[in-house]
Formats: C-alpha cells, sequence, structure tokens
C-alpha cells in the first residue's frame, strides 16, 4: 500500500528531535506473548503463484520469460472493470486472482476473485466501513491480500475497528477478527502474510498526543487515546492468536513483514516500524530474537527485502526517504549492526529489488539506483522520471515499475542502466504489478489488465 503525508514540513520538526544513534540491542522475550510453538506446515502455493504482497516473500521477483518489455492496447488478454477504487496490489493462486476494491462515498469494502484465463469475475463481496479521513491518495482498497489454496485473507481498517478476514476459494466468511480501534492520520494501508498455518499482520498505530506535539495534529484533535501496537500471528484455519509481539503506539506503520532462514535453519519474521526499527520474530513461538534501537524514526512505508545476510529497511517523510540502511542481522550472539547505509534517493515508499547480487532502490521521485548488495558502492543512478507509490518487480532481466499518472517504466536490469519502454496504462496506478503463470497483471485505479503469457505469444 502506498500513502504520502501532507504534513512533511512539519514533519521534520520530529527528524530533527529524533538521532539515529545506531545504538542495537536485543530484547527479553517478556515483551511478547507467545501462545505454541508451532510446526512448520508446507507451503499451500507453488513457484508460479503470487501470494502476497510482491509475490514469494516480498522479493517481487518472477521467473516468467513470457512479460513483453514493450506492448501496446492490443497485446492485453483481457482487460476487467472493477467494482470500486484501489491502490493494493493483486495476488494469483492457480487460475484466481484476488483484490480488494474500495467505494469512496460509501468507505464500502470489496474483495473481488477473478479468473485469470479471461478476466471474468467470479465472485465479489461487499463489507460496511466507517467512513473516515485519508490522505488524498490513499484509499479503501489499498491493503493486498494474502492468498493460498485454501482461499484468501484481507484486511482494512477504519477508526472503529482493524478488520482480518478470511474468505473460502467461493467467497465465503471463514472467520472474522476485530482488534479494536486503530488510529493512522493518513488511513491504514498494511498487507497480511501467509506463513504456513499463521496468517500475520502488523498494527502500528500513531499516537495522536504524539502528533499534537510535534503540530501535524490540532491540540482540539477530539480523541487522544493512543491504541495498543502490536504484531499479531493467528490460525490459518480458525483466526485465534496465535502469538502477539507489543509495538510502540507511535507513527503509523504501513510496511508487509518477508522471512528470512536464521543459521539454525528456523524461520524468523522480519518487519519494521518507526519506534524500533527492523525486529526478527521466531515465527513459531512470537519470540523476539533481535531488534535495532531507534533505526528509522520518521515513517516507515517501504516494506524490508532482504539482500543474502542483510536486511534493507527505509524511513522518510513527505515524498522522499531520509536514508535506507542495510542491517546484518542478528543471531544468538550477536547484535544486529548497519554495514552500510544510503542517502541520496533513498526510497520512501517504492520497496527495492535484490538480484544477481545487486540491489535496484527505485526512488519516489524518479531517480533508480543501482548498488552492490553487499558493499552499497554506486553502480549507476540514473533519472527514470514519474512520481511512484507502486514498487518495482524483476521479469525475465527487466525492472517494470508503474508511476502515479500510470505510465509502465520498463528499464534493463543489470550493471549498464537502458531504459526499454515507458507504455501509459490509460489511467492512474499506485499499484505494483504483480506475475503469476508468465502473465503480469496490473492494476489501476479501477481495472486489472492480463499481459504476456502463452496467449501473447501463440
Amino acid at each position: 500500500m502506498k500513502v504520502t503525508d501532507p504534513f512533511s514540513g512539519l514533519l521534520l520538526r520530529l527528524a530533527l528531535s529524533l538521532a539515529i544513534t545506531g545504538n542495537l540491542a536485543t530484547i527479553s522475550s517478556a515483551q511478547q506473548t507467545a501462545v505454541s510453538d508451532r510446526p512448520k506446515q508446507e507451503s499451500k502455493t507453488t513457484v508460479d503463484d503470487w501470494p502476497r504482497f510482491r509475490g514469494p516473500n516480498g522479493t517481487g521477483i518472477s521467473h516468467a520469460t513470457t512479460v513483453p518489455v514493450k506492448w501496446d492496447t492490443d497485446d492485453y488478454n483481457w482487460v476487467t472493470d472493477l467494482p470500486g477504487h484501489g491502490h493494493g496490489s493483486p495476488v494469483i493462486i492457480g487460475n484466481r486472482l484476488y483484490v480488494v476494491c474500495g467505494r469512496k462515498r460509501t468507505a464500502q469494502r470489496i474483495v473481488v476473485c477473478v479468473d485469470v484465463d479471461n478476466g471474468k469475475v467470479l465472485w465479489r463481496r461487499q463489507f460496511s466501513s466507517k467512513k473516515h479521513r485519508l490522505h488524498g491518495s490513499n484509499s479503501y482498497g489499498s491493503s493486498t491480500p494474502a492468498a493460498d489454496a485454501d482461499g484468501v485473507v484481507v484486511t482494512w481498517a477504519d477508526p472503529e475497528k482493524l478488520t482480518l478476514l478470511a474468505l473460502d476459494r467461493a467467497g465465503k466468511t471463514v472467520w472474522e477478527r476485530d482488534f479494536g480501534p486503530h488510529k493512522a492520520i493518513n488511513g491504514a494501508g498494511t498487507s497480511p502474510v501467509i506463513v504456513g498455518d499463521l496468517v500475520v499482520l502488523m498494527n502500528v498505530q500513531m499516537d495522536p498526543k504524539f502528533m499534537i506535539r510535534i503540530g501535524v495534529l490540532p491540540k482540539s484533535y477530539p480523541d487522544k487515546t493512543a491504541h495498543e501496537s502490536f504484531l499479531v500471528a493467528v490460525d490459518r484455519k480458525s483466526g485465534k492468536t496465535a502469538w502477539q509481539v507489543k509495538r510502540k503506539t507511535y507513527l503509523a506503520g504501513y510496511a508487509t513483514p518477508c522471512i528470512r532462514t536464521t543459521e539454525n535453519g528456523r524461520s524468523e519474521l522480519v518487519f519494521l516500524d518507526s519506534y524500533y526499527g527492523l525486529t526478527g520474530v521466531d515465527i513459531r513461538t512470537g519470540k523476539v530474537n533481535w531488534q535495532t534501537s531507534r533505526l528509522l524514526p520518521s515513517r516507515t512505508v517501504a516494506s524490508p527485502v532482504m539482500a543474502g545476510d542483510l536486511i534493507f529497511g527505509s524511513h522518510g517523510r513527505g515524498v522522499s526517504g531520509d536514508v535506507i540502511y542495510a542491517v546484518q542481522a542478528g543471531g544468538k550472539d550477536d547484535k544486529p549492526r548497519i554495514k552500510y547505509e544510503i542517502k541520496k534517493a533513498a526510497p520512501l515508499t517504492p520497496t527495492p529489488i535484490v538480484k544477481d547480487e545487486l540491489a535496484y532502490l527505485w526512488g519516489d521521485s524518479g531517480v533508480v539506483t543501482c548498488v552492490v548488495a553487499a558493499t552499497g558502492k554506486v553502480v549507476w543512478r540514473e533519472r527514470v522520471g514519474g512520481s511512484y507509490y507502486g514498487s518495482p518487480v524483476w521479469v525475465d532481466g527487466s525492472l517494470y515499475c508503474v508511476d502515479r499518472r500510470g505510465t509502465a517504466v520498463v528499464i534493463a536490469a543489470g550493471k549498464k542502466y537502458r531504459l526499454l519502454a515507458k507504455v501509459p496504462l490509460g489511467e492512474p496506478s499506485f499499484a505494483t504489478p504483480a506475475v503469476a503463470g508468465g502473465v503480469m497483471y496490473l492494476r489501476t485505479e479501477t481495472r486489472l489488465l492480463s499481459l504476456g503469457g502463452k496467449q501473447q505469444h501463440n
């Protein structure tokens, strides 16, 4: 999900008042509650699926070879009108695509299931929601679903409740959770992930008193209550809480977690927020293994991404990042540490791509930087133009990213910069492309477009 902040000038006080100390610390398991030591379960997705935001483990990398780098309107397999607006990305399991829409006038949320073979809407479910203030670039359909062979999990929030909802393949409700009131001046937008038999959701909210203190909210703001923030894992089948990790209520967060394999072979959930920075949690128990301290003190929007044994995390304000860090994860006997940092053209909203020992940092304002992932050495930095809320994806040696006006920009991945194409999609788009079964799916504000695959090349 992609948002920006209209109060960037006021938030400058925040950045000046918070020093990035670089002090890194581990914390005790007393800061989290584990309900059970859950066994790892086989994945209910395949390598051809795109089950969550930015695909498998949030890498943004596809093994497809049948997506064109240049195309026009005649090349689409199909174009489908959606029953509402939205900025969240689609996810695909087998021949089913899931996406969330919203209605601007009523705040109604709509979950849509589409047949990827022909673009036909198989079913849609509508849910009521309380209308509330959103940033002008947010929507009531900004979260990306998570899906597996059993169905789809979606989330949204309004000031009265944060909803996490599981639907089966036919669109029938399996379970629904209400995690209480949610406060975020720009609205919500984080996305769930499915990890084996767990669904994980980050709920990091703003503290109204803090926002008043720095001048972002007026002193007359009616409800100054700061609600609890946490990372929660629930059972995929029942929705019951498996474990919960408390977070500091400070600034609302929008990042989606990823998975890291530790030195002892266990799965560790990596997530970030503005108060602590990067954190590693045992996915089976909820035990916090390590975390940084005040590493990312302003807004966190881009998601963490793995680069070998390094993790990228960024923060910033307005429409640009302040800095992106490459952090060496903590271990049994080691504290996490900063390997390097990059400030120039650091991304705030787009999540980086890491492939073939190179990292691609796609800046919000259209400057792309290629660095050696292990060292941070700049290989090239070029302006591609445009303004971006969507993140890039890597397909067959090319990077695809869509700017806010709805222009798909394609550049060559590698040590030499080459602009390959710019293709208008016909209307604004804040979403990240999804790639499954050799086909790319593009989401604009009100449409889905299918591109490439066998149909393209027959």
